[in-house]
């Protein structure tokens, strides 16, 4: 083929880029060493889309990678949980209580499968941007672990397109010829946890295939919160004369039963109590992804892909409630309204019994939401890596588009509440039209978001030593939000944006390199954040919508970055080698979304002026033959950087009007301060291997204690053990310990009212704020636990 001229090749590079409308932002897959690996990480994916790379060392800003086989360090393959063992600014809030619906949070910035969430991490899979399109949520349940071939977190990067304020985390799946061979894995342990999953993968020739699953229950440690996970995950693949394609299939279906947070009250009796059940997650996912890849020359390349995704999701939430008996005589006998005096009616306009028998029995309410996605959409890239005058150059550029679909229903049922705080079916369910002084249900919305992107990013060498990267990505996405119960929730909305990045690095010797970066990154309002933004008309949180005013901007953030990394040996501490890295960095956020409450459940978004994120992090890593150690720490301060009035009726500290003022430096909550994770793996003898880890989080302001005012949820540390052992060639045998030191604590903390329902602990007829009250709420880790299985290699 004939070869396209260097000047030429760039024109066509940046054409191509400008001209297309192809499809998904998506992450590239990386060859980076582990936290506790001391192979030097090489290259890295330098766009959204698979099949680029270049030297991680040019790059201006932290990288950590994680490999299959860091996945499986503790037993069986845990993305989550490698994640928050060995990446110092990792940390995770278990807002749902589920080891599968994790809050992953990197330098204070979220990811979570909780809608509401203000998402400021993008998440990519194969290429594809996988936070789902009605709140941007990360659902880690609905790929198999088992299946990863790689996952690598970067800091923040335009081009990684919207929601990358804090950075992107990017998952590469196996394929038949990355992942050879077969695996079979049965494991068990504590709270009735069983499962299975195999692997296999193979090619011939230009061909390889590639197949994955995994099937797991488990009961759980609390009451009633069973997991169901079903897991598929397949890959077909084909390598020859420059062309690779990779067509694959993730499935998913899976009941995932989280208790989310309970009364400190309650926990002080037994920390396994709830408070209100059901809490029920069905997921189910249908994912296809085309991607290819085409080496036109020695130097110019081509990278592309499409997709489809079809996303269930069912949720029941058992709640308490405003509801109440009708206290005029009019209604005597009938369900009102908090007033008392505004009966429910059904949708048949017939007015609902009073089911609490006289006020003798506890009421709640039963909280339906189904969400419905369905996504197409695809990226076309071209690279081109041709020096320029005689200097080492990298450039990417190309353009995505993502069309998603949704329909989004949500319904609220009447219930009595017993004495386990489980709140029945009672089939009453509640019609409020709009337009009323209270919370619209049920709710029935159609939401289309589009959003474009076209990106480039340029890598030049100035020296041998000094590489200069340039980036920069424009965003546009439109919303358009239609409601099929009224017009309250009608309403189109566009954004745009350009996002630049600049950033250098300096190979200062041969093991030590110095950069420095700044770049910027945006996020949109989500359709739940534009459809619950009428501080006249708050929503109840997340299953109810109630209107569309034209309200808030996109935010956007500011990083700086600046930080050196290197390699050493020490023949006086051991023959091994240490790898090492150092950094600080600040992001500003401009009109940050928060969400504000009007009481436990129900709120309003707004746009609250800036919040901030700053801190250091460090890390050593040290590996020889029979030894491997690392220790990472970081310090994120999240502080609140506009003064703003929030609404906090659970706050001890709120006025008369159950306000809290929050100022200029008050720390956000949920995120800790400081983190220290430390680990180490000995080969005690050819076929044994053991390890231990410790992690250490700070303490935490509560969720509803913005201004700081309460104390905080209390730091924790933790060790958890792990060994493996090869009984032959093909069958390896593995335990993992957790909580070793079966230490009481909690990962999140969020204010409620515990009062009206007869929860364990809290006084008869006691009143939020009132005495003998504990308004303080948090998620409990689970005690020391123990966990085994078996590996069969084939």
């Amino acid at each position: 083929m004939q070869k396209i001229g260097g000047v030429k090749r760039r024109v066509f590079v940046c054409s191509l880029a400008a001209a297309c409308l192809a499809v998904a932002a998506s992450p590239a897959a990386a060859d980076a060493s582990s936290p506790q690996n001391i192979e030097t990480v090489t290259v890295i994916g330098m766009s959204p889309l698979p099949g680029t790379g270049i030297d991680a060392d040019k790059l201006p800003g932290n990288i950590e990678t994680l490999t299959a086989g860091d996945l499986t360090r503790e037993g069986s393959a845990s993305v989550t949980s490698a994640l928050n063992d060995q990446f110092g600014s990792v940390s995770i809030n278990d807002d749902l209580d589920d080891p599968f619906q994790p809050d992953i949070l990197f330098r204070g910035f979220e990811a979570s499968p909780v809608l509401g969430t203000p998402e400021g991490l993008a998440v990519y899979q194969n290429g594809v941007r996988i936070n789902e399109a009605f709140g941007d949520a990360l659902n880690w349940d609905l790929f198999p672990d088992i299946a990863i071939d790689r996952v690598t977190v970067v800091s923040s990067n335009p081009v990684y397109g919207l929601n990358a304020l804090g950075g992107a985390v990017i998952v590469g799946m196996k394929n038949g010829f990355t992942s050879e061979g077969g695996e079979t894995e049965l494991s068990g342990g504590s709270w009735g946890q069983r499962s299975v999953s195999a692997q296999y993968g193979g090619n011939s020739g230009p061909f390889g295939f590639y197949v994955a699953g995994r099937a797991l229950e488990q009961d759980g440690w609390r009451q009633f919160s069973p997991d169901r996970v079903e897991q598929l995950y397949a890959d077909a693949s084909y390598r020859e004369h420059g062309l690779t394609l990779d067509l694959s299939f993730t499935g998913a279906d899976n009941k995932l039963s989280g208790e989310s947070p309970t009364p400190v009250q309650e926990l002080a009796i037994n920390r396994a109590l709830i408070f209100t059940s059901p809490q029920n997650n069905m997921n189910k996912l249908a994912f296809v992804t085309l991607n290819a890849g085409y080496a036109v020359s020695d130097d110019l390349s081509l990278q592309g892909n499409f997709y489809f995704r079809d996303y269930w999701q069912d949720v029941v939430n058992g709640n308490t409630t405003d509801y109440t008996a009708c206290t005029v005589p009019q209604y005597a006998g009938d369900m009102c309204q908090s007033d008392g005096a505004t009966p429910l009616v059904n949708s048949a306009g017939a007015f609902l019994p009073d089911i609490s028998q006289g006020g003798k029995l506890y009421i709640g309410e039963n909280d339906f939401e189904t969400i419905h996605t369905t996504g197409v959409g695809g990226s076309l890239q071209a690279t081109e890596t041709a020096a320029i005058w005689g200097h080492q150059n990298a450039l990417s550029a190309g353009a995505s588009i993502d069309n998603d679909t949704t329909d989004f229903a949500s319904s609220a049922e009447l219930g009595t509440i017993n004495a386990a705080l489980a709140v029945s079916f009672s089939g009453l369910f509640v019609d409020t039209p709009e337009n009323t002084p209270w919370t619209a249900t049920p709710v029935d919305l159609g939401a289309t978001n589009r959003y474009y992107g076209v990106y480039a990013t340029d890598t030049f060498n100035v020296t041998r030593a000094l590489a200069v990267t340039a980036s920069g990505r424009y965003n546009v996405a439109e919303i358009d939000l239609s409601d099929r119960l009224g017009s309250a929730l009608d309403g189109r909305n566009r954004y745009s944006r350009f996002n630049p990045a600049l950033g250098a690095t300096e190979k200062l010797s041969r093991s030590l390199t110095a950069y420095v970066g700044y770049s910027e990154g945006s996020r949109v309002p989500t359709p739940g954040e534009i459809e619950c933004s009428n501080p006249a008309a708050p929503c109840l949180l997340p299953s109810s919508l109630s209107s569309d005013p034209p309200n808030l901007h996109q935010v956007v953030s500011h990083t700086w970055e600046a930080g050196l990394r290197g390699s050493f040996a020490a023949p006086a501490i051991g023959p091994g080698q240490f790898t090492w890295n150092a950094s600080l960095f600040r992001t500003d956020v401009d009109d940050d979304i928060y969400g504000v409450a009007t009481s436990l459940s129900a709120g309003y978004f707004q746009n609250i002026g800036g919040t901030r994120r700053q801190g250091a992090e460090l890390g050593l890593h040290y590996t020889e033959d029979r030894w491997s150690a690392f220790v990472n720490y970081s310090y994120v301060a999240a502080t609140f950087q506009s003064a703003f009035l929030l609404n906090s009726a659970q706050n001890s500290f709120a006025d008369a009007n159950g306000n809290i003022q929050v100022r200029p430096g008050d720390v956000l909550p949920g995120i800790p301060a400081h983190r220290i994770k430390a680990g180490a793996d000995y080969r005690v003898t050819p076929s044994w291997f053991v390890g231990a880890d410790f992690v250490y989080e700070s303490g935490q302001y509560f969720r509803g204690d913005e201004s700081n005012q309460m104390g905080q949820l209390p730091g924790f540390g933790t060790v958890n053990l792990h060994s493996r052992y090869e009984l032959t060639d093909h069958v390896e045998l593995f335990v993992n310990v957790l909580n070793l030191f079966n230490a009481n604590y909690a990962t999140f903390g969020v204010l409620g009212d515990p009062t009206g329902i007869g929860a364990p602990g809290i006084p008869p007829d006691a009143v939020t704020n009132g005495p003998g009250v504990n308004n303080r709420f948090e998620s409990p880790a689970p005690p020391i636990s123990a966990f085994g299985g078996v590996r069969v290699a084939f």
